[in-house]
């Protein structure tokens, strides 16, 4: 038998984009494995007794904690998270620094969403006066957020931001404050505050991973198809320039 001439352009091909494929697919998996294991720290969370401000500082993993606060608002530092969609509707996430009077320690707390519909018109929001008792879970970002342009530092308050670093705020408001941010359960200090537990499911990964597995498969094939395609051609070839001779 002859040997396997795939040809080295489509050899290159392979050797370029099979590895590239196979990590794409082993990434998603990752992914998948990950998000798992945040929702079943989430509904483990879930269930345990809320924790006071001052015992987040002490705890190694806060994330999906529940937290019972006591304090007050500061209103004239508010943060307005842009590019929030709910139900195909453009908002913002309201953002307020919370002074925990138990802790004396100061937390970033989401107040929840609110809609946006024309920006030429300020957000309208209210920021209660009174000391009250709140109920929050800690949010972990899974990453920095991804921004084409930095958010402009300083400025006029309320600030409006594509992400926000509660570590840097508060070097910035000269406090000590918590590093995370700090979701609103639903009450009477909270606006729209149905929080996704992830962005995107495990399944989702599940299936960007088959289907990046599924393209290798493919490219795999194709490229034996062609190499013995490729062999027979130069049979035929051959058997013709010989048949011409004679």
């Amino acid at each position: 038998m002859r040997p396997f001439r795939p040809g080295w352009m489509p050899t290159l091909v392979v050797l370029a984009l099979l590895p590239v494929l196979i990590s794409l697919g082993g990434w998603q998996l990752g992914r998948a494995q990950e998000k798992r294991a945040l929702l079943d720290t989430y509904a483990q969370r879930q269930v345990e007794a809320p924790v006071g401000a001052a015992q987040l500082q002490l705890a190694e993993d806060v994330a999906y904690r529940r937290v019972h606060l006591f304090g007050r608002f500061d209103g004239e530092h508010s943060v307005l998270l842009d590019n929030r969609m709910r139900d195909g509707q453009a908002g913002i996430e309201l953002l307020q620094p919370f002074h925990d009077q138990a802790s004396g320690l100061w937390l970033l707390v989401n107040r929840g969403w609110l809609p946006w519909p024309d920006r030429r018109v300020p957000v309208h929001f209210e920021t209660p006066a009174q000391s009250m008792v709140l109920d929050a879970s800690v949010y972990v970002a899974p990453g920095s957020a991804f921004q084409l342009h930095p958010d402009p530092e300083g400025g006029q308050w309320p600030h409006l931001l594509t992400a926000v670093d509660p570590a840097h705020l508060w070097q910035q408001l000269d406090r000590e404050g918590f590093a995370h941010e700090l979701r609103l359960q639903p009450g009477p200090a909270s606006y729209r505050a149905d929080w996704p537990v992830v962005a995107m499911g495990p399944e989702k990964h599940q299936g960007y991973a088959v289907q990046w597995f599924a393209l290798a498969t493919a490219l795999v094939l194709l490229y034996l198809y062609f190499g013995w395609h490729n062999k027979k051609e130069n049979d035929h070839g051959r058997r013709h320039q010989s048949t011409g001779r004679a």
